[in-house]
């Protein structure tokens, strides 16, 4: 598959790094020699020098022969415009990183595919939108919502108070009488190995398991697990760039339900967010100070996120806040290295722009009908939603009879807007929408099953 990105930041590079594992054909374009130099001698990749908005420079690219053209500068106007023209020159589709979701908001009234641009992505607003999930879900450590939660995945660390320890996968559905979750991948503490478990596979202590849950999962695993459901209240938020404005105008538009706090250093945007978040505290100071975290009451707050430009400072001041009792701590990185660390620096949860952008731009590359797809943070592992077609190699077929790869796993399936377990009897139909997890290894096997 050939592919185009214009940008050599830090979404660009991270997006050239991921594909150019898959063994894609990818040319990446952007004005900047020293961003260029590095990408060319870290990465199997084609690199052009130059503006994405010249004509010329994309015919030199082979704009013709694109299957897929991704911009994603800093710049929302050189990308939109860059997409523009990449479709008007051939590019088959074409994928625009924007900063003003106002675009997003009103895509269908202005019609952005009509123009040349078939998909917007802001990874500020999908940041936010991760932050208000895991709020939503705060004792687990993971989540991702498929068909508006109809089946959901979510993770979490098995602590010596979980009744699922030393027991098989079979053994553990049977402690409910209706098993709504079905466990799709296990990190073993120490390991850097991702399994796809079985039914005779094992719960160990510090085991971090990921879940597929249809309704009612989420309290099946807390019981099990041992955790207890907290409703979450009062948010600090550390921050108020995109990211922190973002999320605080999420989790103040239900009024009332939480109480939001944001620490901002800078004082001219401090003020512009107090205009523009009526229902949220914004105070000025640096959030680095713990003198001031201890006077804005941090040790009453039930979630604190820091979402600073600076990777360190959100993991310091996290882990502050975790040692002042704060129930659900998250932290925005851009060091994807820092990903190994979240379960064993005690931070519940590490999130990064450029991986949810990846997961967000990569279900374009994935052969069949994939319409969502995440990597799962700190494994190794993917999972898809794949709709059935009636031509698919899967279609009508029993799972148990389908010779699905051993390195991959149907976590569930949802039909009719309902989510369901897909358990080995179950018979899959034209129009389901599969969610399966897979390993590397298995992705071209699995993705034959829905040609």
């Amino acid at each position: 598959m050939k592919i185009i990105i214009a940008g050599a930041g830090e979404v660009g590079f991270h997006l050239a790094k991921l594909l150019s594992y898959e063994s894609q054909e990818i040319t990446l374009i952007d004005p900047s020699r020293q961003s260029l130099l590095y990408a060319e001698s870290h990465l199997d990749i084609k690199v052009v020098k130059g503006d994405a908005t010249s004509i010329r420079l994309l015919k030199e690219a082979k704009i013709k022969k694109a299957e897929l053209f991704i911009a994603v500068t800093s710049s929302q106007t050189t990308n939109i415009t860059a997409c523009v023209l990449a479709k008007q020159l051939g590019a088959q589709k074409t994928i625009a990183r924007i900063s003003n979701t106002e675009f997003i908001d009103f895509k269908d009234e202005v019609g952005f595919p009509k123009l040349g641009i078939d998909e917007l992505i802001s990874p500020e607003q999908l940041a936010a939108k991760e932050i208000e999930l895991l709020l939503n879900q705060s004792v687990f450590n993971d989540t991702y919502e498929f068909e508006n939660g109809a089946l959901t995945m979510l993770g979490l660390n098995l602590t010596k108070t979980a009744q699922i320890i030393g027991k098989t996968v079979k053994e553990a559905a049977q402690l409910v009488p209706d098993v709504h979750f079905v466990p799709i991948a296990i990190k073993r503490f120490g390991s850097h190995l991702t399994t796809i478990p079985r039914g005779d596979t094992l719960f160990t202590e510090g085991d971090h398991v990921v879940f597929i849950t249809s309704k009612g999962g989420d309290e099946e695993l807390c019981k099990l697990a041992g955790l207890y459901k907290t409703e979450i209240k009062n948010v600090m938020i550390l921050g108020g760039g995109r990211i922190g404005r973002k999320t605080t105008k999420g989790l103040t538009e239900d009024k009332g339900r939480f109480n939001v706090k944001i620490i901002e250093k800078d004082k001219d945007r401090s003020f512009e967010l107090a205009d523009r978040l009526p229902n949220a505290l914004i105070i000025k100071g640096d959030g680095r100070n713990v003198e001031i975290l201890e006077e804005e009451s941090i040790a009453d707050m039930d979630a604190f996120i820091a979402v600073t430009g600076n990777s360190e400072t959100n993991i310091i001041s996290s882990l502050v806040a975790k040692n002042r009792g704060v129930k659900k701590t998250i932290a925005l990185v851009e060091n994807m290295d820092y990903f190994e660390l979240t379960h064993s620096i005690g931070i519940d949860t590490l999130i990064n722009k450029k991986l949810l952008a990846a997961n967000n731009i990569f279900r374009y590359i994935r052969k069949g009908d994939v319409v969502a797809m995440t990597k799962l943070s700190s494994m190794d592992a993917e999972l898809l939603e794949f709709i059935v077609k009636p031509t698919s190699k899967i279609c009508n077929k029993i799972i148990k009879k389908v010779n699905f790869p051993l390195s991959a796993i149907i976590g569930g399936v949802i039909r009719d807007g309902e989510g369901m377990l897909a358990l080995g009897d179950f018979k899959i139909l034209a129009g389901d929408r599969i969610v399966v997890c897979c390993l590397p290894n298995s992705i071209r096997k699995v993705e034959s099953f829905f040609y």
